[in-house]
Parts: structure tokens; sequence; C-alpha cells
């Protein structure tokens, strides 16, 4: 295990941290009994206290388990934005002894047919404007059962903000469901609460090169890891206050902006759509401490032209991953706030971070260093053995927040896990390189991925949608430069014989066919696609002529 990066760990901060032996549940039932009236959640104006937060969960769990038939193990959907409900909902779930599979809102009924498939989901807690796209999964599938959520039940005091129409929308018609209202009123009480440090708590879905969509095992004891270490890397304490921009289902959000927080006894102030203006006037009012985004938040955060008008002076640290900040927006950053943006790095099969930068001496422009307990090491891809200083290679970690394995694909664990120095090491395939301080930097990508705002995007998964397309005969995917997002999928296809169509015809059909993140948004139309001797698809060769073309125009 490489040790350089010890000599710049924070002060005063343990080099290994002893994770409880209980839920991920049991972190708020604490917090519920230690401060009941103390605020957890403002959302718009409206703030729900610990006591009301934990009495919703059990009410829920109640009804999940009595009146849905839902026990131990059993796998529900969570498809759902930011809301009060989304964090009700989530440990419900886990008080109910069973699995939170958190699905990305912005998925079509194409997608979601799969993560309810695979995972043989039989309820969905649902946002009311996403119920169209879930409902008719019911009897196509295990899912049996619907609980909607209305957002705008959860605006109990007036407000001056800028509240998101999806928001503030009243109920409307959810034929077939269940009212979240009536669940909580039924007042059931939940059983006992059985699961344990080992138990699967949640299976997030990461895409992958075949382009199905795996789920990822995590434990309660997998959870605690990461959620127990992001609080105390920024010194979180029941007074600190997070401001939550970060999709919840999203293993960085779902770690650091909501169990985090919750752990500690904090409040988090809950924001559903992100909205520069009003994440800077709730930074104001409620004193936030803490900010964990992506850099695309920073940089268009930044750019409001009144940002100088604001007191961020509450704020104490303000980090992310997904994408590296650019160099003079975080000295941008740090003029304003008087603070260097601390990046890291994870993976939904790693819930999250593996590697954070050091609080008093972050590097920008990189993932950081391995956390408590985790021994990460770059290694030659081929003979995963460890490389040299400056030397490139896959990231390769160890450690107690590493997921259990894929669900159902023996194949692919075989595939992502190898034994070394008595250790069991997952393959990020992620190339890197390491400093002679031991900082990681990322290099490039071993697969083949595009990186949309924090969002992975698999090619194989969109061009499996395009194909559907009648007047496409073959496609491949790219990725190329994106102002706004950093990286974005552009289509390269060949037409059927006979067949015409325009860019604008295929971009708009491909925007009903996936998530808004994942669709190519521009075209290329070629005569044939290159391919080797075997007939393998030469995509990067295609990839190099895009870029080099871009090169030239600027």
């Amino acid at each position: 295990m490489n040790e350089r990066h010890f000599e710049f760990w924070p002060r005063r901060m343990p080099r290994t941290l002893t994770l409880p032996e209980t839920s991920v549940y049991q972190n708020l039932k604490v917090s519920a009994t230690r401060y009941p009236e103390k605020t957890a959640i403002v959302y718009y104006g409206t703030e729900l206290t610990y006591g009301r937060l934990h009495d919703e969960v059990n009410a829920l769990a109640g009804y999940l388990q009595q009146d849905l038939g839902v026990q131990k193990g059993d796998r529900v959907l969570l498809y759902m934005q930011n809301s009060p409900q989304f964090v009700i909902s989530y440990y419900a779930i886990l008080r109910a002894d069973a699995v939170v599979v958190p699905v990305n809102p912005m998925l079509v009924t194409d997608e979601l047919r799969h993560y309810a498939e695979d995972s043989g989901a039989k309820v969905a807690l649902v946002g009311q404007e996403l119920h169209g796209n879930i409902s008719p999964l019911v009897g196509e599938s295990n899912l049996e059962h619907i609980v909607a959520a209305v957002y705008s039940d959860y605006l109990e005091a007036e407000t001056d903000l800028a509240v998101p129409d999806v928001v503030s929308a009243p109920e409307g018609e959810t034929e077939g469901t269940v009212r979240w209202a009536d669940a909580l009123g039924a007042e059931r009480s939940p059983g006992e609460h059985t699961a344990g440090p080992e138990d699967l708590a949640c299976l997030p879905y990461t895409s992958g090169t075949t382009g199905q969509p795996k789920g990822c095992m995590h434990t309660h004891r997998t959870l605690q890891a990461t959620l127990v270490s992001a609080g105390l890397w920024v010194n979180t304490t029941p007074d600190s206050v997070a401001l939550t921009t970060l999709p919840l289902f999203h293993v960085t959000g779902m770690q650091h902006s909501m169990s985090a927080p919750l752990y500690y006894g904090a409040s988090m102030v809950l924001m559903t759509r992100w909205d520069k203006e009003t994440a800077a006037e709730l930074i104001q009012r409620h004193h936030a401490n803490h900010w964990v985004n992506i850099s695309t938040m920073v940089v268009d955060f930044l750019s409001n032209p009144k940002i100088e008008e604001y007191d961020l002076s509450s704020l104490m640290s303000v980090g992310g991953g997904g994408a590296p900040l650019p160099a003079a927006v975080g000295e941008k950053l740090e003029d304003l706030a008087g603070l260097r943006y601390m990046e890291g790095y994870g993976l939904s099969e790693t819930i999250s971070q593996t590697h954070f930068n050091p609080p008093d001496r972050p590097k920008l422009q990189c993932l950081g260093i391995p956390s408590f307990d985790v021994d990460s090491r770059v290694v030659n891809p081929e003979t995963l053995e460890e490389v040299g200083v400056g030397e490139e290679g896959e990231i390769v970690s160890s450690g107690p927040q590493v997921m259990r394995g894929y669900w159902n694909r023996p194949e692919a664990d075989e595939e992502s896990f190898f034994e070394q120095d008595g250790r069991r090491f997952f393959r990020t395939g992620d190339i890197a390189m390491v400093d002679e301080e031991g900082y990681f930097f990322m290099v490039d990508r071993l697969k083949r991925m595009i990186n949309v705002s924090g969002y992975k995007v698999w090619p194989a998964e969109v061009e499996s949608s395009l194909y559907k397309h009648p007047a496409i005969q073959e496609a491949v995917v790219i990725g190329v430069p994106d102002q706004r997002s950093g990286e974005a999928a552009k289509a390269m296809v060949v037409l059927r014989e006979g067949e015409e169509t325009t860019e604008e015809e295929i971009v708009e059909w491909a925007k009903g066919q996936m998530a808004a993140y994942k669709y190519p948004r521009s075209v290329g139309f070629i005569d044939e696609l290159p391919k080797s001797g075997s007939g393998k698809i030469l995509w990067r060769e295609l990839q190099e002529r895009e870029q080099e073309k871009i090169a030239k125009a600027k």
C-alpha cells in the first residue's frame, strides 16, 4: 500500500475509521432521538424537524410492509426528483428492511423497463410528474404497485423564492396509484427492524459497455463507509447546514448531501431543480456551510452577474467530482469565497468517494488521495502490477465502500475483481497517474465512456437505441467536447439504402428514446463505418477524426 499521501493527511484527522455495526436507517433514528425539534430539511421555506421526518419514515415503512407486502430484501424502485418525499422514501424502504433501487428521474419508459425487470421490484415510489413513464410497466414486469408523491404537499410556508413549476404543481390524475397522503394517512406501524450491516441496502445501477445497466450491490456497511467519512472529512457537526443541489438518486448526492447530514444531525437545504440565483440566496439566507456539486454547477453559479452581492461567508467547504473544474473557475471561487475547490473521485460501484482532496491542501483538476482505509493503486492493465510515480495505468481500489458485486452478473464480477496482497481490488477502468506526493490524476479511460456533466454515458447503450430508428442501418457514438457539459455524445450513422432523414429529425427522435443527458446532440452521416479485419467498428478512429476537425475549426 502506498503511504506517500499520509504526509498530507489532514491534521487532527484519524487515518482509519471504525464504522457503525448498525443499519443506515438507525442513523436517522439516533439523530431524531437526539434532536427531535431540530430542522432536518428546509424545502423552499418549509422546515421539517427530525421528529417529523422520523415519524413519516415509519408511517410509510408500515404501509409498505402491511398494505403493499414489502418484505426483507425486496427491491423497491425510487423514481423521484429531489424532495422531502425522496428522503422519506429512501429511509422508509430501509426501515422496512428492503433495498432502495434509486432511478434517474430523466429516464423514460423504455429505459425504466430494464430496471423494473432486472431488479424484480414489485413496488415503486415515484413523483407524480413521472407517473406516465412508469405506469405502462405495471403488469409488464413484476411491478404491481405505485405510490405517487406530489411535491407541493410540502410547500407549507409562503416563500419569495423562485419555486420550480414541478414543485408548485397541484395534484394531478395518477390513475391506478396510491396517493402519498393516503399511504402516510393510513398510520401503519412497521414491524421490528432487523437489517444489519451485511444486509443489502441499495442497488444503484451503472451502465456498462454492453449497453445493459448493472445493479451494484451495496450493503448498509458499504453505505456507512462513505457517508460517515464524507461528513467527517469536512468537519460536519449537528450545527452544519448542507446545500443539497446534486440529484439524490446519484451516489454522490445520496451520500454527501443527504445521508451524511442526517448521520451528524445537521440540516439540509434542499433544491429540486438547479438555479444559480436561488442557490446563492439559500446559502446567504440559511448560512450554508457545505456544498457538494459538480463543476458545471460552479461554472454556472459564478456566472451570475450579481454573485458578489451575496454573503457567502458561511461556506466552509465546496467540492465535488464528475469532471475536473477549470483552473480559472477554481481561482474565481477562491477569490470570491476564500475557498479552494476540493475534487474527489468515486463510482457507483464504490457508492461515492474512494479519493478526495485534503481540505487544507487540495490540488485543482486532481482526484485527490485515497480515503479512509482505502488501498488504491495505479497498475498495468495487463499485468495488474503497480507502476511507478508519474507512470500511467489503471486505478484499482480496495476498501470498505467497494460493492459486494453486480446484481445477478457473476461474469461481470469475474472481469472487475482480482485478489492481490490478501485484498480484493476493484478495477475502475480509469487511467491515471500518481505524483510524488501520492495524489491521483485522471489521464484517460480504459473503458469507452462519455462524461456529460458528471453523468456516465456508455456509447453502446445509446447505439442500441439508435438502431431502433427505421432509417438507420449502422450507428456509432463518440464523445465530442462541449462548452457547457464538458463532453457530449455525437452519433455517426449510416442510413439504410433509399432512406432519407436529417440531423434535426434524428436528434428530436432520440430525445424521446433516452434520458436528456444521453441523447446525441449532433449527428454525422457517413457512407460506411471504419472497421477492422474482424469486423469490429473502429470508433476511436472516428473520434480522432472529429477531434482533428474541431481543432482545425478553432
